[in-house]
């Protein structure tokens, strides 16, 4: 017993050792001699034992991942966030990496003239209690093009920046949640930018226009009851298949909190498409995106 509590203690001290011994080669504060003792310090083998096989095993185990899901895991950047866990952050860096945002005029007077007027005319209690927002809120949120805040002009919405979606946004929930949601979505998790960036010229033409106006409110099928945002874990799954001479793709889906879902109508619907029989004619296998009117 008394062994075994010895050389706990002794790795313990080992291990504090080798962290002042980082955080003084970090520093500069190790001579030359120092130095050299400690890269002849020979690591510790049984780490590698350990971590080696750990990694090959789960490298059989775990499923492979599509281009799709590899390009949606590999897009994010870093910035500040990488001084921050380095323990070395520069206000300096910080002013460079982030522009300070404005708002341009047009953005400013819609911030200060209809999104006011939205606010005085929701009530959260009244929201709750009717499990909905009134006619005259929704009549005001179509005619305004709230849900066109970021379709551009030439489709017929306001052509905002993020910036200043934002500031909207960010003001609608101080008075309303609901409110704030049922603006927030269409101009985010909605099919609008998709399309925008991936639909036909056909599909933009018909429907920018009706998403700006309000005529036609969008959600995006995403979440189920297994997996979130991250698309990559999804369990809902399309086949591509031909029935009645007619290719086309056989869906299986669960999904669950999806947002406006109740008044939509269309909706965006996610899922990992498959090509087994090789009919596709264009495009992979990978996360998928539907358009289906509701």
């Amino acid at each position: 017993g008394m062994l075994s509590i010895s050389s706990q203690s002794l790795g313990s001290r080992e291990v504090a050792r080798g962290r002042r011994l980082t955080r003084m080669q970090r520093s500069g504060m190790l001579s030359r001699s120092a130095k050299a003792v400690l890269a002849r310090t020979p690591k510790h083998k049984g780490q590698r034992h350990f971590i080696t096989p750990a990694y090959n095993l789960a490298k059989k185990i775990m499923p492979k991942i599509s281009d799709t899901e590899r390009a949606a895991l590999n897009c994010g950047t870093i910035k500040f966030d990488r001084d921050i866990f380095s323990g070395d952050p520069s206000v300096k860096n910080l002013s460079q990496d982030y522009k300070l945002a404005t708002l341009n005029p047009e953005e400013q007077k819609f911030l200060d003239n209809e999104v006011n007027t939205l606010c005085e005319m929701v009530n959260t209690y009244d929201v709750q209690k009717a499990g909905n927002l009134s006619p005259e809120a929704w009549k005001y949120i179509r005619k305004n093009k709230f849900m066109g805040l970021m379709i551009k002009k030439n489709f017929g919405g306001k052509g905002f920046s993020d910036h200043g979606h934002a500031k909207i946004v960010e003001k609608i929930s101080m008075r309303d949640s609901t409110a704030c949601v049922t603006v927030m979505v269409p101009n985010s998790l909605g099919p609008g930018e998709l399309l925008a960036h991936y639909g036909t010229q056909e599909q933009k033409d018909y429907y920018l226009p009706r998403l700006a106006d309000g005529i036609d409110i969008p959600c995006f099928g995403l979440t189920g009851p297994s997996s979130g945002s991250d698309a990559a874990s999804m369990r809902d799954e399309g086949v591509v298949c031909v029935k009645d001479g007619v290719l086309g793709i056989s869906v299986s889906c669960n999904k669950r909190y999806i947002t406006l879902a109740p008044v939509a109508t269309v909706i965006g619907l996610a899922f990992k498409l498959r090509d087994p029989d090789g009919l596709l004619t264009k495009g992979k296998e990978g996360i998928t995106l539907a358009l289906l009117p509701t």
